[in-house]
């Protein structure tokens, strides 16, 4: 059975007069939190007097009647999904995905099912259920959304525990090509910065002095595309020593080399139409995503302790951006 969604209503009252929208409500209904409200506002689901109202600073006025909708709950186990998976390698314990971009890993707010955990729980069957947390079954490690390539998942608990243990201790083989922006002079390199939360910006990373994690990221100069007087790109092969959030994009922009496409870290790099040419401009506009695959990993298997070296290469829209960047416009 369904649930429906639940509707309250009620009326603006003398305390709320004059407040902003999402605090007078949070002032009226305690049950519900302010950021919670917030997201309601901003989806759509509160009304003002019939009128639906998404910003959260709109001034509200004694006597207004007002409607919340409340989605209902979500389930707290995720539901398996049939959708298609790309399996690099596959036996009793362990599961090497090769992730298209664009699909979250796990559960999270705003993506609640649609995952790669999802699409897990429907191709390997009960064989994850206990393996970790709940909203991330036999998940040992992630990467983001927008970046394609390998991915391994824990099918039981010794594979879990083997794999932790070679994340913790950082033996984990991981390579990446990363097409970031300008021409990088050094054929190969490593930047070495703690990383941390971002004083400026919560929803980003950076290189910060103190209360960051100790990261480490060797490079090497695969192609250039355009010359030194006329830069526009280099691909790099990046392999982590480490494994921190956004490691890759935050030591590449530290770097001064942010990759191409990249939405948080890349604002204010996109290349003008006049440098780049219209044709590669907007190839860079369409592109859709961060310009980085983990194209290598490489492990012990927690079993058998047999080396495990898969590779990927790289996707269509990848290449097809190195070919239109190299192209005459």
């Amino acid at each position: 059975m369904s649930v429906e969604s639940e509707r309250i209503e009620a009326t603006i009252g003398q305390e709320g007069a004059g407040q902003r929208l999402d605090r007078a409500l949070a002032l009226m209904f305690e049950e519900i939190s302010r950021t919670r409200i917030k997201r309601l506002i901003e989806k759509g689901q509160i009304t003002v007097d019939g009128n639906v109202e998404k910003d959260p600073t709109f001034k509200v006025l004694e006597g207004q009647c007002v409607s919340l909708i409340l989605p209902p709950p979500i389930a707290a186990v995720p539901e398996p999904q049939n959708i298609p998976l790309v399996v690099a390698y596959e036996d009793d314990d362990l599961i090497v995905i090769d992730k298209p971009a664009g699909l979250v890993v796990h559960p999270a707010p705003g993506n609640y099912d649609g995952t790669l955990v999802n699409a897990l729980l429907h191709h390997c069957g009960a064989s994850l259920s206990g393996i970790g947390e709940v909203q991330r079954p036999g998940i040992v490690h992630r990467i983001d959304k927008d970046t394609s390539g390998l991915l391994v998942v824990a099918k039981n608990d010794l594979a879990h525990a083997g794999l932790s243990k070679q994340f913790a201790n950082h033996s984990i083989s991981r390579a990446y090509y990363a097409l970031v922006w300008g021409y990088v002079a050094k054929v190969a390199g490593s930047v070495e910065g703690d990383i941390g939360r971002s004083h400026t910006d919560r929803k980003k990373m950076a290189v910060v002095k103190r209360n960051g994690k100790h990261a480490r990221t060797h490079y090497k100069v695969i192609k250039r595309l355009g010359d030194i007087e006329h830069p526009l790109a280099t691909l790099l092969d990046c392999k982590l020593e480490t494994g921190r959030t956004h490691q890759i994009r935050v030591h590449m922009t530290h770097l001064g080399h942010p990759l191409l496409g990249d939405p948080l870290y890349g604002r204010g790099r996109q290349g003008s139409p006049k440098r780049l040419g219209e044709h590669r401009a907007a190839a860079i506009r369409t592109f859709g995503r961060q310009a980085l695959h983990a194209r290598l990993l490489g492990f012990y298997h927690p079993r058998t302790r047999k080396e495990i070296r898969l590779e990927s290469e790289l996707p269509f829209d990848f290449s097809d951006l190195m070919s239109t960047l190299e192209s005459e416009d």
